[in-house]
């Protein structure tokens, strides 16, 4: 699935700070019909429109992905990620406010308990073949590449300097031009990792075209199963449990993305390897900066 490129043009105004319903009233006849289709479902469902993502909302309108982003622009948001959480602040402005909670014990632990039962409903809902095989394609690739962009950019980093601790070679960078140019010169035997939580990161998604371009397996990290980067996967480890609103600020937060990587790296972990490939031999030379 390739995004295309979308006129944006047509955005005669700034709709910076105005509600969202409104702008797509006010805009509804210079709109094509296809994204009337679209504008329909989310005067109707406000909801469950920010709810989803650009593939879900496009699947609940009829119409393609493409459609939905081209509505946007039509409309005056820079895109789908723009115009969903101008909606969301729109919908749940106090969600944003100062919360309310109480400070006792009872608060902290409940916190830690919700994070809890949400790590359990995701490890019930993985598929354990699914896990298998992205732990066969650890320890048997060449190389695996690893992309992520914006703020999950840091789980990247992270992923990758796991890897290299458990002996197996890996690229990961903060910048698409440096984590492209890797997948461009990847080897037949390396692999491709995506991180996304949307799934709709557009320079995740080039790089899982052009890995299955050449060939690549891959697999992916993201909440959202069907999504763009998701169908372009070879094998999905979904990082998200139970169906909840969407929070502009829990978009922030990648616990259960990390939970995912950690579950993973754990079934790949082998000893023999470590010392083979004296993958540990850094941390010791590191050791005597430590106090």
């Amino acid at each position: 699935m390739r995004y295309q490129q979308v006129d944006k043009s047509s955005a005669k105004e700034d709709v910076a700070g105005r509600e969202v319903l409104e702008v797509i009233r006010e805009k509804y006849d210079e709109i094509f019909s296809a994204e009337k289709k679209v504008a329909d479902f989310i005067l109707k469902n406000p909801q469950k429109a920010v709810d989803s993502n650009v593939s879900e909302l496009a699947k609940k309108s009829g119409v393609s992905d493409a459609t939905v982003i081209r509505m946007c622009h039509h409309i005056g948001y820079a895109g789908y990620y723009q115009f969903r959480i101008t909606l969301a602040g729109d919908l749940g402005r106090k969600q944003y406010g100062v919360d309310n909670i109480p400070e006792s014990k009872d608060a902290v632990e409940k916190r830690f308990r919700e994070y809890a039962e949400e790590m359990l409903v995701i490890g019930r809902n993985m598929d354990s073949d699914v896990m298998w095989n992205c732990v066969k394609l650890l320890k048997t690739c060449k190389q695996a590449h690893i992309m992520a962009v914006g703020n999950t950019s840091p789980l990247a980093q992270y992923m990758g300097f796991r890897l290299g601790r458990l002996g197996i070679k890996c690229t990961y960078n903060v910048a698409p031009e440096y984590f492209m140019n890797h997948v461009n010169l990847a080897d037949e035997e390396d692999i491709l990792i995506g991180i996304s939580q949307s799934g709709t990161s557009k320079q995740v998604i080039q790089g899982l075209e052009l890995g299955k371009e050449k060939g690549l397996k891959s697999m992916v990290i993201t909440a959202f199963p069907q999504s763009p980067a998701a169908a372009l996967a070879d094998y999905v480890l979904p990082s998200a449990g139970k169906e909840e609103a969407f929070s502009y600020y829990k978009s922030y937060a990648h616990l259960y993305e990390t939970a995912v990587i950690d579950a993973l790296l754990s079934f790949v972990t082998n000893e023999e390897l470590i010392k083979t490939k004296h993958a540990d031999k850094p941390e010791i030379m590191l050791s005597e900066t430590k106090m």
